[in-house]
């Protein structure tokens, strides 16, 4: 076996089955995420209360904090899983050859996973350091019910021109992340059917771009509503 492709799973073959079921399992978590985010549209008094219950909820239950480092997990073996395959892939390719080929054979998204895999890390961290870090960490005021007060912490975030152009700008970048990965995941783990695999294609890649679009227009209406002048 040559030394690139050698790692943190031992074969390049394995590290592609992990990039497809950690990308996978992300996946889940950005659905059950965006639920949870959907609450920020109810505005007043009411979607305060419901957004810090939510949040209280997903860092004390044992079930979902068990997800929760399950999902950290993930991400780490997923970035260092991604770097790998990057790294091996294009020593392997020769350089001319791909230059030459590489529009025609593949979309742009494919061509730019790693570049994107790396934009859409960087967004997390900063992400996480906003709210995760600030929920666990920081000193939050609590609301009425004795909840901290993610809400106000998460809206007057998206009040700020900067910060909202910033994550739509790495949610787009996600859904392009996405629109590659998420259908390219099944193949690797060989669900490849005549009939399905189209079928697949079209639903993840439309996954791809309507939990993307949900995040999206949650950060548009906190910038527009400006929820937290109303209260």
């Amino acid at each position: 076996m040559s030394s690139t492709s050698k790692g943190l799973f031992g074969s390049s073959l394995a590290r592609k089955y992990w990039m497809a079921v950690t990308g996978l399992f992300l996946c889940t978590f950005l659905v059950g995420h965006l639920f949870g985010n959907l609450q920020l549209f109810v505005l007043g008094e009411e979607g305060r209360l419901a957004f810090n219950a939510y949040g209280h909820f997903m860092t004390t239950f044992p079930l979902v904090k068990i997800l929760s480092y399950l999902t950290y997990i993930s991400i780490l073996l997923h970035t260092v899983d991604g770097i790998m395959l990057a790294r091996q892939n294009r020593a392997a390719r020769p350089v001319g050859y791909v230059k030459e080929k590489q529009s025609v054979n593949a979309s742009w998204a494919s061509r730019k996973m790693a570049l994107l895999g790396i934009l859409t890390l960087f967004f997390i961290i900063v992400h996480m350091k906003s709210f995760w870090y600030e929920m666990h960490f920081g000193v939050l005021g609590k609301d009425s019910n004795g909840n901290k007060d993610l809400w106000t912490l998460t809206v007057t975030a998206f009040e700020q021109w900067w910060y909202a152009t910033f994550y739509v700008v790495a949610i787009i970048g996600l859904a392009f992340h996405l629109s590659h990965g998420a259908q390219s995941a099944f193949q690797t783990l060989g669900v490849n059917h005549p009939k399905y695999t189209p079928i697949i294609k079209n639903v993840m890649t439309a996954f791809a771009w309507l939990i993307p679009a949900g995040f999206i227009a949650v950060a548009v209406f906190l910038y527009v509503a400006q929820p937290g002048q109303n209260l």
